[in-house]
């Protein structure tokens, strides 16, 4: 049998492509802070993104295939471990659990969801064709301040993007911990800190994401 189908080869699969998701993950984060030097700041990120498309692309395609493969190994895994126990306990007791980590396929497809709406909403611009003519004035740029600020006043917009990152939150709460674990690399001495750093992790991370929507529908950014 090929490694990559047993149980263990299926966890490494999970572990490095959610570690090569979790760099994407602060890049990105990191990318959405330059809106705070204002329209010229993620306008000029944005369009050194673009400036060589044949790599962005190619970024994308490793980034989507990532993604495709951690959400069907982790629904492969999901259903195994269900088979192994077809019958459900009749009284269960977690011992050494969390909800997250009870949650986590769950919390995954959220977050697949998410992504997919995500694409849809700021790259291919599905549910606002008029984002395709903004463009800055006096530049022949796309004016991605401007559709940023015009998403995020709206509160449905931004209540869903500030949900989506509680479930990133939890998400990567728990998967620091598996990806460790996954790799072999935790013991009784390490799990604490590996526990206390995921967490930090996960709340710097979410807290980054989460910052710019509300600064914009509560008038702090954009006026």
């Amino acid at each position: 049998m090929r490694w990559y189908q047993t149980s263990l080869g299926k966890k490494y699969i999970m572990g490095v492509s959610g570690l090569l998701m979790v760099g994407f993950v602060i890049a990105h984060m990191l990318g959405n802070m330059s809106i705070f030097w204002g329209a010229a700041g993620i306008n000029a990120y944005a369009e050194h993104l673009r400036a060589l498309p044949p790599l962005l692309w190619a970024f994308r395609a490793v980034m989507l295939l990532a993604f495709l493969l951690h959400l069907f190994t982790g629904i492969s895994l999901y259903l195994e471990n269900k088979a192994a126990r077809p019958i459900s306990y009749v009284q269960k007791k977690n011992q050494i659990t969390s909800f997250a980590a009870e949650n986590m396929i769950w919390t995954g497809l959220i977050l697949g969801a998410f992504v997919i709406y995500h694409i849809m909403h700021f790259t291919l611009h599905t549910f606002n064709p008029e984002f395709h003519h903004m463009m800055e004035t006096g530049a022949e740029r796309f004016n991605v301040f401007a559709m940023v600020v015009g998403s995020f006043k709206h509160f449905a917009i931004s209540f869903v993007y500030v949900a989506a990152m509680v479930v990133l939150l939890l998400h990567l709460y728990h998967g620091a911990q598996s990806f460790f674990q996954s790799l072999g690399w935790t013991n009784d001495q390490v799990m604490d800190p590996i526990e206390k750093g995921g967490r930090l992790a996960a709340a710097v991370v979410a807290i980054g994401f989460v910052i710019v929507p509300m600064l914009i529908y509560f008038h702090a950014i954009g006026g």
